[in-house]
């Protein structure tokens, strides 16, 4: 067993740079780490989620989901792996090994992870070991806008007078045309 140091940078608009430190043993799965990286930016673990082996560049490459994912995919197809299923060193290829996670889908928070170091160290528990920067107050409330804030806009008034009455199809029926028709009768 081996410890595992690895930075974890908040990708953020925002121009402050937030960042952590986490140890942890090689032989936890990715769904632990996942949720020793949510604890240590402080994100709740009630969303959607992936990791994606990178290279040095940041390309994502193989997708590890938090969940089954496959939707029924074909057996030629692959699924992605589930973060429960597969330990952290079966994904250390080198000593600079990069991962992407996306968390939220709808939000898109990016953390980009690169392993720092590799030690003879045995770790129990994942430990934070450095704490930089913080996230900006407010940003974790924002989440999923309401369905009120959101704006859809038309060309159409649907207030306007002749809103009740347009009709994409010009057909030969009209309103009240099956008013006569019982229920039953079908």
């Amino acid at each position: 067993m081996a410890g595992l140091k690895f930075r974890i940078l908040l990708d953020s608009v925002e121009k402050t740079e937030v960042f952590r430190d986490i140890l942890i043993n090689d032989d936890f799965n990715f769904e632990h780490f996942y949720n020793t990286i949510l604890d240590a930016f402080g994100f709740s673990n009630d969303q959607m989620a992936s990791f994606f082996v990178s290279d040095e560049d940041w390309n994502k490459g193989e997708e590890i989901s938090l969940m089954d994912m496959s939707f029924g995919q074909l057996d030629e197809e692959e699924a992605p792996v589930e973060m429960n299923s597969l330990l952290l060193k079966e994904r250390i290829e080198n000593t600079k090994q990069r991962f992407i996670l996306v968390h939220d889908f709808l939000s898109m928070w990016i953390f980009l992870i690169e392993l720092h170091e590799i030690t003879d160290e045995e770790v129990e528990h994942p430990q934070l070991i450095l704490e930089v920067g913080e996230i900006p107050p407010g940003i974790l409330d924002k989440g999923h806008k309401n369905l009120e804030e959101m704006k859809f806009e038309t060309d159409r008034d649907p207030n306007a007078e002749d809103f009740d009455d347009f009709n994409d199809f010009d057909d030969e029926f009209g309103n009240g045309q099956f008013d006569n028709i019982d229920d039953y009768d079908i």
